[in-house]
């Protein structure tokens, strides 16, 4: 059974920065895409960005050229980097990997900026 387990949310000034992390258990293989998604309250979980195996990013463009996201694909975990933070970055964070046709998730991280 995977496991995700999310770390390093919390409360930030607009025009501040936070890293979250994640790191996979339960599994010897790579998981194949890693990625965090989030869902503010009232609205539906979205996409905040993807990273693959190989090394390829896609990112929601609310949050292109302010997040990076990065994996250590031996230790299966994976990082977003957030700089730049808006009031409506304020969100829970959800780590997710895809592995053998099944997306697991973590259980969240709440993000919040206040302005």
């Amino acid at each position: 059974q995977v496991q995700l387990v999310e770390s390093g949310g919390g409360l930030v000034q607009a025009g501040g920065s936070l890293r979250l992390s994640c790191a996979a258990s339960g599994t010897a293989f790579s998981i194949n895409v890693m990625g965090w998604y989030r869902q503010a309250p009232g609205k539906q979980r979205e996409l905040v960005a993807t990273i693959m195996l190989g090394g390829s990013t896609n990112y929601a463009d609310s949050v292109k050229g302010r997040f990076t996201i990065s994996r250590d694909n031996g230790k299966n975990t994976v990082a977003l980097q957030m700089t730049s933070l808006k009031p409506e970055d304020t969100a829970v964070y959800y780590c997710s990997g895809r592995l053998l046709g099944r997306i697991y998730w973590g259980q969240g991280t709440q993000v919040t900026v206040s302005s």
